[in-house]
């Protein structure tokens, strides 16, 4: 069973692995809920590059779970498990935080494109006049 549990394991871990190199290279399908919950429209214009940042770390950490899940089944130690929470519960909250950060990101960015195109339209009924 404890054969099972390892190649189960590493083989997600290296999956995990593959998914985080081709985010870290910004290539291939965004695995994030920013973007796959997105309109076509919003797709188009959304700047993917925190988001594959984003999902790259996330994947990084599952895959670093699953190898030391590989590795407790490979040599049956109790503090694997602790360390596997550990890593779990800095994974969730790196996401969380994140995600709040490029949100804030992308607020202030409208914000400041916004303005911007007050400014001009402003500039340029002062030239008409």
């Amino acid at each position: 069973m404890e054969k099972i549990v390892l190649v189960v394991c590493l083989v997600i871990a290296v999956g995990c692995y593959g998914i985080s190199i081709m985010h870290f290279m910004q290539k291939g399908k965004l695995f994030n809920n920013a973007y796959l919950y997105a309109s076509k429209e919003e797709r188009e214009k959304m700047n993917k590059k925190p988001y594959y940042r984003q999902s790259a770390i996330v994947f990084l950490g599952l895959g670093t779970i699953f190898l030391f899940n590989a590795v407790q089944a490979l040599v049956e130690t109790d503090w694997h498990f602790q360390l596997v929470i550990g890593l779990s519960i800095c994974t969730l909250v790196y996401a969380v935080i994140s995600s709040y950060f490029i949100e804030k990101k992308k607020k202030q960015e409208a914000k400041k494109e916004k303005e911007m195109r007050q400014k001009s339209k402003q500039l340029k009924k002062g030239k008409k006049r």
